[in-house]
C-alpha cells in the first residue's frame, strides 16, 4: 500500500505484535555442509500450516541489491531467488500448503502506478549517469581520486513486469526448483505447491487472497488453518485482516534504516555520490587483503502477529452505549477502510490527512462519533455506506484549514530545531586537530590523576604550535598524494578549504521547493485547484466530477481487497485528490461496476507501463510505436516530464505527471502489430494458469498420476480429503516435468456471489497475549500475569540475580523484584 510510513507508525503504537524470528542455520562437519531438516519442529515454537510468498517482494532484492554487490547475471540470480526461498522455508516450515504468487498483468488502476514508477525509474537512471559523469570531472579536474570506469551492462529492472522473457526464464526455472525441493527436501514430503506465475492475471498478494477467500468459501475448509504469509508492503496487514481468519501471521525483513551504502561514485561508504571528495580509499588490512570482501550482514527476520493487532483494535474500536450490539469484525473492516484515506495503491490519499500527523487517530475518533449518530456500521462485506463516509469527511473538512495550518507551524519548528542541532554540531567538531599534554590537556571530571605541571609556558605554547603545523602539513600530504595517484594538477582553490578538500554547501542555503498552493495560507482552495487541475474553485461541476471519480476509487479498492477486482478497467483518472470538505452529497454518485470487464494482455499491459527506453523488452514493431515519431499513440512515451514535489522534499515522493494512457487509442495502435508477433510472443502474450505440484509421497500423487494415464482433458474436480481440505478443478499440463504437475484453477463462483467477511464456525479464537484490562485498572504491578514471549503462551521464563546481571555486563537497578528477563535474551 502506498504509505511508507504506515508500518513504521503501527509497530511504534502497537509494538507487541512484532515478534523476532529464530533462524536454524546450517552446519559443516568435515567441510561438507549439513542442511537443515525443515521436518522437524518449527523452532520458532509454532506450526504453520500455509506459507504464501508474495513472490515480487523476494524478486526485486534478489536480482538488484542495495546493500551488497549484484549478481553477475540472470543465472546467478535464480539463485539467490531460491537461497530466500529456502530460508523463508526454513523459518517458516509449513506443513500443508506453499504458495507462490508472481504479479500478473494487474488492474488498470494499479497499472497506473506500476507506470509512474517504470518511468520513474527511467529518467532516474539517465539522470545518475549525467550527475556521475558530471561530478567525476569535477573531481578529476581537482587532483582528486577515483577508481577507474567498470563497463557493465546496466540491469533494467524493469524486466521484472509480465510478458519480458526474463519473466518466462523465471517461471521455468521456479518449477525446476519445486521438483527438485520435492523430490529431495524432507520437509516438503507432503505439502501442496501452487504456483501462480506471471502469465495468471492479478496482483501476487491479491492472488493469494482470492485463492484464502474461496477456500474458506467451500465446506472442507479448516478454520483454523494456521496462515503465514511473507512480504514487506503494508497492504498486507490489511489484506490479512480482511480475511477473518483468526491465526494469520505475516513475516518480512527487520526493517533498519539509515543503514550505509557504498558512493555510487568511489565505492566507499559514509556519504552520497552529491558529496563524494575524490579521498583515495584506505587499505583494508594491511596488504589490502580485504579490499573486494563485503561485510557480511545478513538480513533478519520478523512476525508480524495479527491475532495480537486484532486484540488491540479490539480495545481500540469497541464503543459503549451502542444502539445496536457491538460486532468487533465489522469495527476491524471499518478501520481497514479509513486506513485507505491516508494512502493506498489505487488512489493518491486526501491533502490533510498524513499518517505522521496522527490521522488514523483522528479519523478513529470521528469514526466512533458517526457509528452513533448513523445506527450502523459504515462498510459490510466490502461495501461501503456512503451517507456514512460523507459524514466522516465532513468532519475532517471542517479541521482542514487549522490542520494545514498546524502543518505549516510543525515544519517551520522542525526546521528550526534541526539548524540549531547543526550549529551544535558544527560547534562541537571546530576543535584543535591535535591533542596537547601536560597542564593544558582536558582532564575528564571527577578524575583522580592531576595534571603534570608546565615547567616552561614559553615551550609548550611552542610545541602546541608546531603539532597544528605538522597535522597541517599531514593533511596537505594526503590531497597531494591523491592528486598524483591520478596523474592530475592541482585545480583551483574555489570552493576548497585550506587542506584541498571541497567544502559542501551548507544545506541551510539549499533553496526550498517552490509551493505555489500555501495550504496554511487563506485562499487555499482556490489556489489547489487552479495549480493542482488547472480549474477555477468556482467549478462546482469539475469538482464534483473529480469527488465522484474518488468515491468510485473508495468503492473499487473496498471491493478488492473483499471479493476480488470488481472491474478490470476502471481507474482513477486525476494525479491529485480532492478535499474532504468537498465530499458533499455523494450517496448517490455510485451504483455499480461494468460486469464482465477482462484484463490487459502481457504484452498490451508493457505498452502500458513502460517508457520508450526499456522499449527493448517488447518485439520490433511493437516498440517502434513508442520511438516514431509518426506513431500515433507517441504521447503516451514522453523523453522527459515533470514531477510535482507537491510540498514534499524529494522527488521520490512527488508525483509524476504523466499522461494516462488511453485505452482505446492504445488497442487500435496494437492491432496493426499484432500479426508480427512469433510464436514466441504469442506464447509470452497468453494468459496462462496455476500450477499445483505435489511429491511422490503425497496422498494426492496417485490421483493425479492416474489423470495423466486416463488422458483427460475435462477439468477434474479435486478429491479434498487428500489435500489437506483443499478444493478445486485439475487440468492436464501440455509440458509437464513429471506427472505430477498439472493445472489448478480455484473453485468458481457466479460473478455476483459475495463471501462473508466473518469469523467461520468452528474457529478457536487464540489465547490473549495483552494484559488485561482489570490489571490496568487495579492491580498496580501486583499480581501473576506475565507477558507472552514469541508464539508460546508456556515458554518459561529464567530469573537473574545480581552475579548473573554482572556476567552479562548488564548494571540493573536494585529493587525488591526479581527481575524477570526472557530466556531467549540471556545470550549475549
Amino acid at each position: 500500500m502506498g504509505v511508507p510510513a504506515f508500518f513504521r507508525w503501527l509497530s511504534r503504537k502497537y509494538s507487541t505484535i512484532v515478534v523476532h524470528c529464530t533462524e536454524e542455520r546450517s552446519k559443516e562437519c568435515n567441510g561438507v555442509r549439513i542442511p537443515v531438516d525443515t521436518s522437524k519442529p518449527n523452532p520458532n515454537e509454532v506450526e504453520f500450516d500455509n506459507l504464501y510468498l508474495d513472490m515480487n517482494g523476494i524478486i526485486h532484492p534478489c536480482t538488484h541489491p542495495e546493500d551488497k554487490a549484484a549478481p553477475k547475471n540472470e543465472d546467478e540470480m535464480m539463485v539467490a531467488i531460491f537461497e530466500y526461498m529456502d530460508r523463508l522455508f526454513n523459518i517458516v516450515r509449513p506443513r500443508r500448503v506453499l504458495y507462490m504468487a508472481i504479479d500478473g498483468v494487474a488492474p488498470r488502476a494499479k497499472m497506473n502506478q506500476q507506470r509512474s514508477r517504470r518511468f520513474r525509474a527511467s529518467k532516474e537512471g539517465v539522470e545518475l549517469v549525467e550527475e556521475k559523469s558530471r561530478i567525476r570531472e569535477e573531481i578529476l579536474g581537482k587532483g582528486g581520486y577515483l577508481p577507474p570506469v567498470e563497463i557493465k551492462e546496466r540491469f533494467d529492472s524493469n524486466c521484472i513486469t509480465p510478458g519480458t522473457e526474463f519473466m518466462d526464464n523465471l517461471a521455468k526455472c521456479l518449477r525446476y526448483y519445486v521438483a527438485d525441493r520435492l523430490s529431495n527436501d524432507p520437509g516438503w514430503r507432503n505439502i501442496t505447491v501452487i504456483l501462480s506465475d506471471a502469465s495468471v492475471p492479478g496482483e501476487g498478494e491479491h492472488k493469494i487472497m482470492d485463492y484464502i477467500r474461496r477456500q474458506r468459501a467451500q465446506p472442507h475448509h479448516d478454520p483454523n488453518t494456521h496462515h503465514c504469509l511473507c512480504g514487506a508492503d503494508a497492504d498486507l496487514i490489511m489484506l490479512g485482516l480482511a480475511t477473518h481468519e483468526p491465526n494469520f501471521t505475516i513475516i518480512r525483513e527487520e526493517f533498519k534504516p539509515n543503514q550505509p551504502r557504498p558512493c555510487a561514485m568511489c565505492g566507499q561508504k559514509g556519504h552520497e555520490i552529491k558529496d563524494c571528495q575524490g579521498v583515495a580509499r584506505e587499505k583494508q588490512g594491511e596488504h589490502d587483503e580485504f579490499a573486494d570482501t563485503m561485510p557480511a550482514s545478513e538480513q533478519e527476520f520478523i512476525f508480524i502477529r495479527l491475532c495480537v493487532l486484532r486484540e488491540y483494535l479490539e480495545r481500540e474500536l469497541t464503543m459503549a452505549s451502542l444502539p445496536f450490539p457491538f460486532d468487533f469484525e465489522r469495527t476491524v473492516d471499518d478501520w481497514v477502510f479509513m486506513c485507505f484515506f491516508v494512502g493506498n495503491d489505487f488512489l493518491p490519499h486526501l491533502p490533510s490527512l498524513e499518517i505522521r500527523e496522527g490521522a488514523i487517530d483522528r479519523l478513529v475518533g470521528i469514526y466512533k462519533d458517526v457509528v452513533h449518530k448513523t445506527g450502523g456500521y459504515i462498510t459490510e462485506n466490502g461495501f461501503v455506506k456512503l451517507e456514512s463516509v460523507e459524514l466522516i469527511m465532513q468532519a475532517i473538512g471542517v479541521a482542514e484549514d487549522n490542520i494545514f495550518k498546524k502543518r505549516k507551524e510543525d515544519d517551520e519548528g522542525f526546521k528550526r530545531r534541526n539548524k540549531d542541532k547543526k550549529k551544535r554540531m558544527k560547534a562541537q567538531q571546530q576543535g584543535p586537530a591535535y591533542m596537547t599534554a601536560g597542564q593544558f590537556a582536558p582532564q575528564a571530571l571527577g578524575s583522580r590523576g592531576r595534571p603534570g605541571v608546565v615547567q616552561n609556558a614559553r615551550h609548550q605554547a611552542f610545541d602546541m604550535r608546531m603539532q597544528g603545523r605538522d597535522q597541517h602539513n599531514k593533511d596537505a600530504a594526503q590531497s597531494l598524494k591523491a592528486m598524483m595517484k591520478n596523474g592530475g594538477q592541482a585545480g583551483s582553490s574555489d570552493g576548497q578549504d585550506g587542506r584541498g578538500v571541497k567544502r559542501k554547501a551548507d544545506s541551510d542555503s539549499e533553496p526550498e521547493p517552490e509551493d505555489n498552493v500555501r495550504l496554511w495560507e487563506d485562499g487555499w482552495k482556490q489556489r489547489y485547484y487552479k495549480t493542482k487541475f488547472d480549474v477555477d474553485a468556482t467549478d462546482d461541476d469539475f469538482r464534483k466530477k473529480v469527488v465522484k471519480s474518488y468515491v468510485e476509487g473508495l468503492c473499487w479498492v473496498l471491493r478488492y481487497y473483499y471479493q476480488g477486482c470488481a472491474s478490470w478497467k476502471w481507474y482513477f483518472p486525476f494525479h491529485y485528490a480532492p478535499f474532504a470538505s468537498d465530499f458533499k452529497d455523494i450517496k448517490g454518485m455510485f451504483t455499480d461496476f461494468e460486469l464482465g470487464t477482462k484484463p490487459f494482455k502481457p504484452l498490451e499491459q508493457l505498452m502500458g507501463v513502460f517508457p520508450a527506453a526499456s522499449g527493448n523488452f517488447l518485439p520490433p514493431t511493437w516498440r517502434s510505436l513508442m520511438s516514431n515519431p509518426e506513431s500515433s499513440i507517441i504521447d503516451f512515451y514522453p523523453d522527459d516530464f515533470a514531477i510535482d514535489l507537491n510540498g514534499k522534499k524529494y522527488a521520490w515522493q512527488g508525483v509524476a505527471l504523466l499522461p494516462f494512457v488511453d485505452e482505446r487509442r492504445l488497442r487500435a495502435a496494437l492491432a496493426e502489430v499484432y500479426p508480427n508477433l512469433s510464436p514466441e510472443e504469442n506464447k509470452r502474450n497468453s494468459l496462462g494458469s496455476d500450477m499445483l505440484f505435489v511429491g511422490k509421497s503425497h496422498p494426492c500423487c496417485d490421483f493425479i498420476q492416474e489423470l495423466y494415464r486416463g488422458e483427460s482433458h475435462e477439468g477434474t474436480e479435486m478429491p479434498a480429503e487428500l489435500c489437506h481440505g483443499i478444493q478445486g478443478t485439475l487440468n492436464l499440463d501440455e509440458d509437464p516435468i513429471l506427472p505430477d504437475r498439472v493445472k489448478y484453477k480455484d473453485p468458481q463462483y457466479r460473478e455476483t456471489f459475495v463471501f462473508k467477511a466473518v469469523i467461520l464456525p468452528g474457529a478457536k479464537m487464540p489465547e490473549k497475549v495483552l494484559k488485561p484490562g482489570d490489571w490496568e485498572r487495579g492491580n498496580r504491578g501486583r499480581g501473576n500475569w506475565r507477558p507472552q514471549l514469541g508464539f508460546n503462551s508456556n515458554r518459561q521464563q529464567v530469573h537473574l540475580d545480581q552475579s548473573a546481571f554482572r556476567a552479562l555486563g548488564y548494571r540493573p537497578i536494585i529493587s525488591n523484584h526479581h527481575s524477570c528477563v526472557p530466556m531467549a535474551r540471556c545470550v549475549s
